[in-house]
């Protein structure tokens, strides 16, 4: 310890102190040049760490004048330094070198803005005499922050990434939002709904009065120690009203987020959509929310709102970022499923008109016939059929399947359907009218493939007819319960232009039912196809009964309880002279 020179202040002593030290190896003004000129922070302590000497660096570095450190202690300059205070006691108990990053604030009344150092320091002997240690010292505040915020900048991109195989998994709007739901929660907050701008087309929309705005919720999500208390939040499908004023019309209105921390008892009843949502909000103990506008397009479509409660942290700028960050994103997959959705709505009533009105077969010909959608109703194939009926009492059978999805195929297959009525109404035979319709097909450039059945019923001569154009094999049931796939030759799917259709004749008596249907009955995904054709062929089925009881029984065998494809089935059996026609 270095005793305090007689009459003279304490600084002084020090100040002789320092002196003392730094001349002990001679070349005593070299050493100070050096020291006061060069740019990194230069401090001596004694052993009780009070600065001995501060160069102008150091000095700066600390925003103190040299003079005002001497018999500081460090701790009195940098409040929050008790890291590096222990690496120096350290160094003066066994003398080792050591190196450290330490943080801490300058002095008491300054911002105390945190800071970084990286620091070098050795003990310092006089003649076997520990006398204090040396710092060197440079500040990395900046390179500090700046790892700080590429830190940041890659657990953002991580948690976008994570999001990314999470949310949006489907082409379901509803489903899009509870991903997005479940995802922020507990990530971002305890409690998350979503809520959308209502379809034009979807019942129970009503106007709502005052300039209120009304949202349908589509996911609803919280911590399970706040699910019985969020229920009368409304639940998912429910029209929600917000008045004019409140955060999410805000929100909405400005396409900006709305962040509301410790909300008093007047807000949170201002924020609450009805009397019941603010005791939900006082049962859960809700105190911050954040309002986050979907947008997509350069059009709002929804909002995500978070809320905190309990013993949660009130939301940050940061909190904003990421969850914007996360809205953007659902956005989009919300908006496409929303666009895809609304699309294929379009194709399936399409079809379905298209479906519901088959041309009339002669008396002499019983028909039923079912069509099943894919698992998702949005799914629309270009699965059809057709029955046609033509002179001489002959009826011509037809199962077909456009190749695709969408508002497209479903658009393919009317076309495809109109041009078969009219090639067929020339009476050419099976195999010719699907040369003809190959041939016009190709010519089309926006034309899609399609494979085709055609069975030509001739009751008169108990003979069917058979050509293909790349369609599954049609199925017959027979009176003693086989079934019975009919080899048939499979040209090329029609639209090719390749042509090369054969035409096959089988008996077919009243006794027998023929069955056309497309690739979604047997098929199953990573199943061979004979396999596939093999379980069709193993029904044992009574064929005596009504059409429509012989389908549901197919169904029920062949067909999962989530449909993979679309399933359409066509059941034909010639009525007997003795049966009169329906009606």
């Amino acid at each position: 310890m270095c005793p305090e020179a007689p009459g003279r202040g304490g600084a002084d002593a020090f100040s002789d102190a320092a002196a003392a030290v730094l001349s002990a190896g001679g070349a005593d003004h070299v050493l100070r040049s050096v020291l006061s000129g060069t740019a990194a922070g230069i401090a001596i302590l004694d052993p009780q760490l009070r600065y001995l000497y501060a160069n102008p660096a150091f000095a700066r570095m600390i925003g103190i004048p040299s003079s005002g450190l001497l018999g500081r202690t460090i701790t009195e300059v940098m409040p929050g330094i008790e890291s590096r205070v222990d690496v120096l006691r350290e160094v003066l108990r066994d003398g080792r070198t050591r190196e450290a990053i330490t943080t801490g604030t300058t002095r008491p009344g300054s911002p105390h803005e945190r800071r970084w150092w990286h620091g070098a320091y050795h003990r310092v002997e006089i003649g076997g005499e520990v006398v204090g240690v040396a710092g060197v010292v440079l500040e990395v505040t900046t390179s500090q922050q700046e790892r700080r915020d590429l830190e940041q900048a890659r657990s953002r991109l991580a948690l976008l990434d994570t999001a990314a195989t999470r949310i949006g998994t489907t082409l379901d709007m509803d489903t899009t939002c509870a991903e997005l739901a479940d995802f922020l929660i507990p990530l971002l907050a305890d409690v998350v709904t979503v809520e959308v701008f209502p379809a034009e087309t979807e019942e129970g929309r009503h106007p709502a009065p005052g300039g209120a705005l009304w949202l349908r919720r589509t996911a609803l999500a919280s911590v399970p120690a706040l699910r019985d208390r969020v229920r009368d939040l409304g639940m998912a499908g429910e029209y929600v009203e917000y008045p004019a004023g409140s955060a999410i019309p805000r929100c909405l209105e400005t396409v900006r987020p709305v962040m509301r921390n410790l909300l008093s008892d007047d807000e949170l009843s201002r924020s609450a959509a009805s009397a019941e949502c603010l005791a939900a909000y006082r049962a859960a103990g809700i105190h911050s929310t954040l309002v986050v506008p979907l947008a997509a397009r350069g059009h709002p479509i929804g909002t995500v709102s978070l809320a905190r409660a309990g013993d949660s942290p009130a939301f940050t700028e940061d909190d904003v970022v990421i969850t914007q960050d996360l809205a953007g994103r659902a956005a989009i997959s919300i908006d496409n499923a929303r666009r895809y959705t609304r699309s294929q709505g379009i194709a399936l009533e399409l079809q379905r008109a298209l479906l519901a009105e088959p041309g009339n077969p002669h008396p002499n010909i019983e028909l039923a016939s079912r069509y099943l959608p894919s698992g998702s109703s949005a799914l629309v194939g270009g699965d059809w059929f057709e029955t046609v009926r033509l002179s001489f009492g002959r009826t011509l059978l037809v199962m077909g399947d456009v190749m695709g999805h969408g508002v497209e195929a479903a658009v393919d297959m009317s076309n495809y359907r109109s041009m078969l009525r009219y090639v067929s109404s020339t009476d050419l035979p099976p195999h010719r009218i699907l040369r003809q319709l190959d041939t016009t097909i190709s010519e089309r450039e926006s034309g899609r493939p399609a494979t085709c059945l055609l069975a030509l019923i001739d009751p008169a001569r108990g003979i069917c007819s058979y050509s293909s154009a790349g369609h599954l094999p049609p199925a017959v049931l027979t009176t003693d319960g086989r079934t019975e796939l009919v080899r048939v030759p499979t040209g090329p799917p029609l639209g090719t232009g390749f042509g090369g259709y054969e035409m096959v004749n089988r008996e077919f008596t009243a006794d027998q039912v023929l069955l056309l249907y497309t690739d979604g009955l047997v098929e199953r995904r990573g199943e061979d196809i004979d396999a596939s054709l093999a379980r069709l062929a193993g029904l044992r089925l009574v064929v005596g009964g009504e059409l429509d009881e012989l389908l549901d029984e197919v169904l029920r065998h062949l067909v999962s309880r989530t449909v993979e494809d679309d399933v359409a089935v066509l059941a034909a059996r010639i009525r007997p002279p003795s049966d009169p026609p329906p009606g």
